[in-house]
């Protein structure tokens, strides 16, 4: 699955900053500080990226070669 697009609690659209979270919190940065560097600010919106996991490779595995 994709990152979503928006929050699923305030409807605050998030999708946007999933990159710069990702490429930063991988260079070894404190994943609450590059949130409050993006402007994260509600913690319904920094669950979405705290609790995300890509799923997207293990679901390959199961797609039906046809």
């Amino acid at each position: 699955m994709e990152f979503p697009v928006r929050c699923f609690t305030c409807g605050k659209v998030i999708g946007h900053l999933w990159e710069t979270y990702k490429e930063r919190v991988g260079r070894g940065e404190e994943p609450g500080k590059v949130l409050d560097d993006l402007g994260v600010k509600r913690y319904c919106c920094r669950r979405m990226f705290i609790s995300y996991v890509d799923l997207a490779e293990e679901m390959v595995v199961f797609k039906r070669i046809v």
